[in-house]
């Protein structure tokens, strides 16, 4: 255990984060796994009973999640990696009802920041670490269809890279990657028509893709690369545009 490293991966219990898990459990990682299904981390567990640490914590409850998060990190006896995966999205269908849309921001910005602040400090208290933020190709521009996601997901870039910022304002040795990603095959997608996806990565190589930005500490990874097409895209089309294609897209 001593002489393993450690990470933890929140929203390790599906999708990029379980993929990830068994990356990171395959290059050498002690890893923590944090989600709110419990019953879906156990099995996860058994996978790989060896060198694994189970924590269920609901993010929605920011203060409670956190100090769960430092108690793993202390039941670990270190941290050199933490990864936040988890992420809610928001309804597709243009409505505006404040249960879901609170959930989205309450997870993807408080739940989000709250995780991220544990982290920051204890690897700005050893003097290392690495804090790996999952944002979106929807963070560019807000999205007709999803504006509370996209919204977060903007919150999630412009805090992460202010947290960058200010490591260098510290010349702290402490990495941040910010991880990109556009249509991943994971459960997130199954609301959307399969006529409007377009370069659907497959989980196992957007794992794959991010693993490797980590070990390279890359500040930034787009999943994939392809997508910093259509970020570029995004960033420079007219609004009227984009309100044509939300229309258009509503009617697949």
């Amino acid at each position: 255990m001593s002489d393993c490293k450690k990470a933890i991966v929140i929203g390790a219990a599906s999708g990029i984060g379980r993929e990830l898990v068994k990356k990171l459990i395959a290059r050498g990682y002690c890893v923590g796994l944090v989600d709110k299904k419990n019953n879906l981390l156990v099995e996860l567990q058994k996978q790989i009973p060896e060198n694994t640490f189970v924590k269920c914590m609901d993010l929605l409850d920011p203060l409670q999640a956190m100090r769960l998060l430092e108690e793993l990190i202390q039941e670990m006896r270190g941290l050199d990696l933490l990864v936040i995966s988890a992420a809610v999205a928001s309804a597709l269908d243009g409505g505006l009802d404040w249960e879901k849309e609170s959930e989205v921001l309450g997870v993807n910005v408080d739940g989000f920041a709250a995780m991220a602040n544990v982290g920051m400090r204890h690897f700005l208290k050893q003097g290392f670490g690495h804090l790996a933020g999952f944002s979106s190709v929807q963070a560019v521009r807000g999205n007709p269809l999803t504006p509370a996601y996209s919204a977060s997901k903007a919150f999630v870039s412009n805090y992460l890279e202010g947290l960058r910022f200010y490591l260098r304002v510290l010349k702290s040795p402490v990495a941040i990657t910010e991880v990109c990603a556009g249509y991943v095959q994971t459960d997130m997608l199954s609301p959307l028509p399969a006529k409007g996806l377009f370069w659907v990565v497959p989980v196992d190589k957007a794992a794959e893709i991010i693993i490797r930005a980590i070990e390279k500490k890359r500040a930034f990874v787009y999943v994939s690369r392809r997508w910093s097409f259509v970020a570029f895209c995004l960033r420079h089309v007219p609004e009227k545009l984009m309100v044509w294609g939300a229309r258009l897209y509503k009617e697949l």
